[in-house]
């Protein structure tokens, strides 16, 4: 059976190794001249540029936090002096849920 990405055969290790060699052999021969391209003395393909292009939406959104500054700051503060409430409980609970989500 062949794997349906690459239509390699799927089976034994070694009938595996043997069909990908056949395949990279028929990869870098040129049709109807059956010399290896790598034999040949030839320019290595240049790479084209990739570009990105953002939209202006886009644009905005980077350049702007994803978070209220001033309430990370107002937290922090409160956590240094001690007056941020915790509950124990609460972060207990939180634990437990993630366990299960883990298992």
């Amino acid at each position: 059976m062949s794997n349906p990405i690459s239509s390699i055969f799927s089976g034994s290790a070694a009938l595996d190794k043997v069909a990908l060699e056949k395949t990279k052999r028929r990869a870098l021969e040129r049709p109807g001249d059956g010399q290896p391209e790598a034999t040949k003395a030839s320019k290595p393909p240049v790479p084209n540029a990739d570009t990105l292009q953002l939209s202006e939406v886009a644009k905005r959104a980077s350049a702007e936090p994803s978070f209220d500054r001033e309430k990370v700051e107002a937290i922090k503060e409160a956590l240094r002096d001690g007056n941020y409430p915790m509950n124990a409980r609460r972060i207990a609970e939180s634990f437990v849920a993630i366990e299960k989500l883990i298992d």
